[in-house]
C-alpha cells in the first residue's frame, strides 16, 4: 500500500477497511481493546522511521527524532484538552501510573485508593508502593456491576469521606475512565471533582481513553495526574501512552522512569524540567512514540474522531444486544447508562437520539454480554478452556470474566473493519464454545 492513501477517499467502514489492517484474513478481530490495532499505513511509515533511524543511528536519535516527538506532543495535547509541556510520552498506562506511585514522597499514615475494579497491574503496583516504607495503605472501594453513574459518585464519595483524615496527609485516588474488564466507562469526570472536593489527589487511569472517548478537556476537568495509552484505540505502534501532568503538579513529579540523564536535584534547578527528563529516558525503540502522527494522519483520512466513535458505538450496541439474543442472555448495561460518561458533552455529529443512548452521553466502543456457563466453575479452567476454543481453534476472540455477583462475561469491542455479520458469528461460535466447555469441565 502505498504511503500517499490520503489521494483517494476513504472505503466505508466494515469489511472494506479490512484491506487497510495487516490482520490474518483467517481471524476475526473482536478484541481490539486488549492490544489496539496498527492500520497498514501507518506499519508502513514506522517501518520507513525505523530503516531511516538504521541507516544512521546518531542523526536519528541526536537531530531528527525530537522534533518529531515534539510535533506529536503538540498534536496529542491538542486532542486532550491540554498544553503541549503538560504531556510527554511514555511505553504504556502502567508506566505512567508507576512513574506517578513512585514519585510521591509517601509518609506513615497516607493513603491509596483504588477499586474492586482496578487493573490488575495498576493494583499490584499499588501494593508494592504500600509493601514499601514508609507503607502507606490502600482502601479499596468495591464497585459491584452492574451500577448506575450516580451510584459510583455516590459510593466513591462516602468512601473518601471515610477515611480518618490528618494534617499533611496524602491520598490518592486512582480512577479508571473506562474499566478494563468489564468494559464500562465511569463517570470520571464528576469523580475527580469530590476529590478536589474532599482534598484528594486524582490519578485517572484513561488506558482506553484516547481515540475512544472524544471531547476530553483536561484544562476544565483538572485531573492531578492523567494516563491514556495511544497504542490502544488511536492506532498508534505498541507501546506508546501519553502521560499528563499539569504544569501546578510537575514538581511531584521529579524524576522521569527510569531516570534520565536530564534529571537534576531538585534543589539544584533554575529552570522546569520536566518535559526535557521524558525527552530521552534511555536507548529504546523512538518509533513507537513518533508513530502517533500518522496515525492521527488515518484517522483525519477515515473523516476524524467523531464519526469514528459515532460508528463504532452504535455498532457495538447492536452488536451486543444480537450476541446476547444469540445466546439467550442479556448485555451489562442495556440502557447505555454505563456505556457513556454522563458529564462530557455529547459529541460533536452524533445522533444522541440513537435507541440505545441517553442524551447526556458520550459513545464507547466496548459492551459486556452475559454468557451461559454456569457459576460454580473453576475460573481459571474455564478461561482457559474459552481462549483455546475460541482464539485457537476457530480463530476469534473476545475475553471472558467471571463477577461473583452475577456470573460469566465477555467483553466485546467493535472497530472501523466490524460489521454486525462478526457478531453474529461470535454469537453462534460461543454459543457452541460455552455448551463444550461446561461439558468438558464438568467431565474432568
Amino acid at each position: 500500500m502505498s504511503l500517499d492513501y490520503q489521494k483517494t477517499p476513504a472505503p466505508p467502514f466494515g469489511h472494506p477497511m479490512l484491506e487497510y489492517f495487516p490482520f490474518d484474513k483467517e481471524v476475526k478481530i473482536m478484541n481490539h481493546g486488549s492490544y489496539g490495532s496498527l492500520p497498514v499505513p501507518v506499519l508502513e511509515k514506522c517501518t520507513a522511521l525505523a530503516a531511516q533511524a538504521e541507516a544512521n543511528p546518531d542523526m536519528w536519535n541526536r537531530v531528527t527524532y525530537l522534533p518529531l516527538l515534539t510535533r506529536v506532543r503538540e498534536r496529542v495535547a491538542a486532542l486532550l484538552g491540554a498544553q503541549t509541556d503538560e504531556c510527554v510520552m511514555v511505553a504504556n498506562a502502567s508506566a505512567g501510573v508507576s512513574t506517578v506511585l513512585r514519585n510521591i514522597e509517601w509518609a506513615k499514615g497516607d493513603v491509596i485508593v483504588t477499586f474492586r475494579s482496578t487493573y490488575g497491574a495498576v493494583e499490584r503496583a499499588v501494593q508494592y508502593i504500600c509493601d514499601s516504607p514508609p507503607h502507606p495503605t490502600v482502601t479499596v472501594v468495591p464497585l459491584v456491576f452492574p451500577t448506575t453513574p450516580e451510584a459510583v459518585v455516590a459510593q466513591f464519595r462516602a468512601h473518601l469521606k471515610a477515611i480518618p483524615r490528618v494534617p499533611g496527609q496524602t491520598v490518592l485516588a486512582i480512577i479508571d475512565a473506562l474499566v478494563s474488564l468489564p468494559g464500562v466507562l465511569l463517570p470520571w469526570e464528576e469523580m475527580v471533582k469530590v476529590c478536589k472536593e474532599e482534598g484528594v489527589l486524582s490519578l485517572v487511569d484513561g488506558a482506553h481513553a484516547i481515540g475512544q472517548v472524544v471531547g476530553i478537556d483536561l484544562s476544565k476537568i483538572e485531573p492531578d495526574f492523567f494516563i491514556s495509552n495511544c497504542h490502544k484505540w488511536l492506532y498508534a505502534k505498541r507501546g506508546c501512552a501519553v502521560l499528563y501532568v499539569p504544569l501546578r503538579n510537575q514538581h511531584l513529579v521529579k524524576s522521569s522512569f527510569p531516570t534520565s540523564h536530564a534529571y537534576i536535584s531538585p534543589a539544584n534547578r533554575t529552570t522546569p524540567n520536566f518535559v526535557e527528563q521524558f525527552d530521552w529516558t534511555a536507548t529504546i525503540d523512538l518509533v513507537p512514540f513518533v508513530s502517533v502522527g500518522p496515525a492521527l494522519d488515518f484517522r483525519q483520512w477515515l473523516g476524524g474522531e467523531a464519526k469514528i466513535n459515532e460508528y463504532c458505538h452504535q455498532l457495538v450496541m447492536d452488536g451486543a444486544a444480537r450476541v446476547a439474543e444469540i445466546l439467550g442472555t442479556s448485555v451489562l448495561d442495556p440502557t447505555g447508562d454505563m456505556t457513556g460518561n454522563m458529564v462530557t458533552p455529547p459529541m460533536p455529529g452524533y445522533d444522541f437520539a440513537h435507541k440505545h443512548s441517553g442524551a447526556d452521553q458520550t459513545p464507547f466502543s466496548q459492551a459486556n454480554v452475559k454468557i451461559p456457563l454456569p457459576d460454580d466453575l473453576d475460573a481459571k479452567a474455564t478461561m482457559d478452556k474459552m481462549r483455546e476454543k475460541t482464539l485457537v481453534q476457530r480463530k476469534i476472540y473476545v475475553p471472558s470474566f467471571f463477577l461473583p455477583e452475577t456470573g460469566w462475561w465477555i467483553r466485546v469491542c467493535a472497530q472501523v473493519w466490524n460489521e454486525m455479520s462478526d457478531f453474529e458469528l461470535l454469537g453462534r461460535v460461543l454459543l457452541e464454545v460455552c455448551s463444550e466447555t461446561e461439558r468438558e469441565i464438568k467431565a474432568a
